[in-house]
């Protein structure tokens, strides 16, 4: 199976990052294709750069329709990912989605630990996009900057452990998230640490392809997330007018 690994930040770092961490976890014959945006930020924090990222997340899609049976939208906050579900006939995986759903079978509440502040109100949108409030335990961010945002797991690896273990003392977490894609791999590196089940964004959303591939679940022809009917565009990539059109076949 082939899954599209694709990362709506302009940082191919951070996406080589994510696919390491992928790779060493996928199943037998998954193939992961990293792809990273062409245009953007460094890493999205805000509604705004979300909504830029989405928009982008959709076009490399369109681009690359038929050439994959799985996609991950590999930015923590989902951008773009109802849209994509609603408009490709294939899986389309959440990095937050899948890690809180993962969270949710290894303990009633978890609670999310991030690399900065600006990050908390889009990430606590994400959360209640997802009907996921009530297993939420709180978002805890790191208060400071950063040297570089490829590095900053490293950087900030002892504050966002003291930061999981807070949340886990006086939030009553049963199960943490370290969010964000920069944050790859850090589950890994500190789970000795912490004394409750940490989960992997990556290796969360891989898993989760994987199981939905595996269950070969049609697409959607009724309901809210069935492909809209055809309409005219105008100014749009051609890929992806062409998948709004219904000129892709």
């Amino acid at each position: 199976m082939n899954i599209l690994l694709l990362n709506p930040n302009i940082r191919t770092d951070i996406t080589d990052l994510m696919l390491q961490v992928g790779r060493a976890a996928a199943a037998p014959g998954t193939s992961l294709i990293p792809c990273t945006a062409p245009r953007g930020v460094p890493y999205i924090a805000t509604r705004a750069e979300a909504q830029i990222g989405g928009a982008v997340a959709l076009e490399m899609l369109a681009e690359r329709n038929g050439s994959f049976d799985a996609a991950i939208i590999a930015a923590f906050g989902d951008p773009g990912l109802f849209a994509a579900r609603e408009l490709f006939d294939v899986p389309v995986i959440g990095l937050a989605e899948a890690a809180m759903l993962t969270a949710c079978m290894a303990g009633r509440r978890f609670a999310i630990v991030t690399f900065a502040q600006a990050l908390g109100p889009w990430y606590e949108e994400c959360v209640r996009m997802h009907g996921l409030m009530e297993r939420c335990a709180g978002i805890h961010m790191l208060d400071g900057s950063f040297k570089q945002i490829s590095d900053v797991q490293h950087e900030k690896e002892e504050l966002l452990v003291e930061l999981a273990l807070r949340a886990v003392e006086e939030n009553e977490a049963d199960v943490l998230i370290f969010a964000g894609a920069p944050l790859s791999g850090l589950a890994a590196r500190v789970a000795h640490r912490i004394p409750v089940p940490v989960v992997d964004q990556v290796i969360a959303a891989v898993k989760q392809a994987e199981a939905l591939l595996a269950l070969k679940m049609r697409k959607a022809t009724a309901g809210t997330f069935r492909r809209p009917a055809a309409k005219p565009t105008t100014g749009l990539s051609e890929a992806l007018a062409a998948r709004l059109e219904h000129r892709d076949g």
